[in-house]
């Protein structure tokens, strides 16, 4: 009896231990830390925006790529607000389980800027790019959202670009929009250095694209996409996938809500260290691309505003 009473104890105290470490972890991605180490609860993205602009970094172990982009994020930024002082933002990089200093490299622009401009979600484990973005942008507290890579790829101030494109949009359903960057307009020039494999893979991917999912967007995976705090709100609530495909579902959830979505050539540029493996995440992503709309055509997957009437 003593036997079974302290096997019981132990798995009690193991589970509880576990339940501990869980609800530590849960709160740890719910809090940001201020310039004093001081520990703040993240605003939601339900909450009433208080900012003009946020700005999503999603960053796996990029302690050395992000201080280029962030540099040239902030001196934009500093700048424009200086101009504008109606011009309020906020930066949010998202350490995606880093192996690396990505936090420590993050949390010296939480120093030099403060807390109210620079903040760093460090997630306990790595959840990919579109776990992590989907991280960010449910802490956001602007009225616009723009997501953009950490390695800098794309033009920090092509963001006047995508502006101009939500701004075109005329119709904007209970007011929602999207502009997207695209470097489809480089295509030809990016086929002309790529091997004939990498070609094949590309132009099959479009293809997938296009068959199963997102139809008149002709490059669905730039990450220099720009939200209104609305269409943010209505499609991050529904998405599932947190890996490379995470753009695409992101979009097909738009065309469903009949949100409008523009766009826009921008400029960009291949920095080194990439994170995609060009053969296995084009597998993982093609993979994931034949379950988004396999599973929304079963009803294993729902629209946020579909099991809110059921």
């Amino acid at each position: 009896v003593f036997i079974h009473l302290y096997i019981i104890e132990g798995s009690l105290f193991a589970l509880l231990a576990l339940l501990f470490l869980f609800l530590k972890y849960l709160c740890k991605e719910k809090h940001f830390l201020t310039a004093d180490g001081k520990e703040e609860s993240f605003s939601s993205l339900m909450d009433p925006p208080s900012l003009e602009l946020s700005v999503v970094v999603p960053s796996y172990n990029e302690e050395l790529r992000l201080p280029v982009m962030m540099d040239e994020a902030m001196e934009y930024l500093e700048k424009r607000q200086k101009e504008n002082p109606s011009f309020t933002y906020e930066v949010i990089v998202v350490d995606d389980g880093s192996k690396d200093k990505t936090t420590e490299v993050a949390m010296k622009y939480t120093k030099k800027y403060g807390a109210q401009k620079v903040r760093v979600l460090t997630l306990v484990k790595n959840r990919g790019k579109g776990g992590a973005v989907r991280m960010g942008t449910l802490s956001c507290r602007g009225r616009f959202i723009l997501m953009a890579d950490a390695d800098g790829a794309t033009k920090f101030a092509d963001i006047e670009k995508v502006e101009e494109g939500l701004e075109s949009i005329d119709e904007k359903p209970d007011n929602m929009a999207i502009s997207c960057g695209s470097r489809a307009h480089l295509e030809k020039e990016s086929v002309a250095q790529r091997s004939l494999f990498r070609t094949f893979l590309m132009y099959g991917f479009h293809f997938l694209v296009w068959f199963f999912c997102v139809r008149g967007i002709k490059d669905t995976q730039c990450g220099f996409k720009l939200f209104t705090r609305e269409a943010a709100l209505k499609t991050f609530s529904s998405l599932h996938v947190e890996r490379w495909a995470f753009d695409v579902e992101l979009l097909f959830i738009a065309q469903c809500f009949e949100i409008p979505v523009v766009e826009v050539a921008v400029n960009w540029t291949e920095i080194e260290g990439s994170k995609l493996v060009p053969f296995w995440s084009w597998l993982q992503m093609g993979r994931d691309l034949v379950l988004i709309r396999l599973r929304y055509l079963t009803g294993a997957w729902r629209l946020e505003s579909e099991r809110k009437t059921q």
